[in-house]
């Protein structure tokens, strides 16, 4: 009888207990077919909100809606075995009161499967972060430059290139960590800045655009592997899956038009006799 390979999941716990040690490897993913390729090099795989970009071809984050995301975060779990899969709660679904985020949480986790939110804010989402969390949901912050707030900001700008606006910045990773959260994404902070949040936190944090001293990193999935049109200007090409796809495309084209299939000239023929 042959011994079945039980492969035990991350969770919020498990990645809490990562502060300080090896670093946490995370990806966005959107569907199962994706989770299923990086589930085994992952730790924890965001279903983030830039689906709404990435997937559904809209003009920002602010787009994905509730149903995007548990569709989308299903998907994931079913693809995936060892990750922790976070979903984002989308923008419009968490700010008004901590009792509606709680409500749209709870639904997300229930018809997902999926081991934790992700919210976007610091010392003013506290008081959320601490609700669910103490309501048995496990949230993951998200601090620095938000994309949910792209039309405060002005645009996608790093923050913390001022000096003054360090303590902001601090006091925001501080207190999203003493209401709850089990990791906080640190998204585009000067590097310094990201450092000292870093080493002051006792939990983990998880940069994009951020430094290369967090306890781990995130990108999405199809910046890093030369799918995206256009990326940021911090993200590494790990791959050249476009130009790969485009090319295999061209070539299928032009096969199709000579009717040269290599291989399979003798698949639509009858058998002799």
């Amino acid at each position: 009888m042959s011994a079945e390979i039980i492969t035990k999941r991350q969770s919020a716990p498990s990645i809490r207990a990562r502060k300080g040690g090896e670093k946490i490897v995370a990806l966005t993913s959107y569907s199962a077919g994706t989770a299923r390729l990086v589930d085994p090099f992952c730790d924890l795989l965001l279903v983030g909100d830039s689906l709404a970009m990435v997937e559904h071809g809209l003009g920002s984050t602010l787009s994905a809606t509730l149903e995007m995301m548990i569709l989308h975060g299903a998907s994931v779990v079913r693809g995936s075995a060892r990750s922790l899969v976070v979903v984002d709660l989308p923008f419009g679904s968490y700010e008004a009161s901590p009792e509606t985020a709680f409500r749209h949480a709870a639904r997300l986790m229930a018809e997902t499967g999926c081991g934790a939110v992700k919210l976007e804010g610091g010392a003013h989402m506290a008081e959320t972060i601490r609700f669910l969390t103490t309501r048995g949901i496990p949230v993951m912050a998200h601090v620095g430059l938000t994309p949910q707030a792209v039309n405060t900001f002005g645009g996608f700008k790093t923050q913390g290139r001022e000096r003054e606006q360090w303590a902001a910045i601090e006091a925001d990773a501080a207190a999203v960590a003493e209401a709850g959260a089990f990791a906080v994404v640190l998204e585009g902070v000067v590097e310094p800045l990201a450092a000292k949040i870093t080493q002051n936190l006792d939990i983990p944090t998880i940069g994009i655009g951020a430094s290369a001293e967090c306890d781990g990193q995130i990108l999405v999935l199809e910046d890093m592997l030369g799918l995206s049109p256009r990326v940021p200007r911090f993200v590494h090409r790990f791959g050249a899956i476009g130009e790969a796809v485009t090319a295999a495309v061209e070539a299928y084209a032009e096969a199709v038009r000579t009717k040269a299939f290599p291989g399979e000239a003798n698949v639509y023929q009858p058998k002799a006799g």
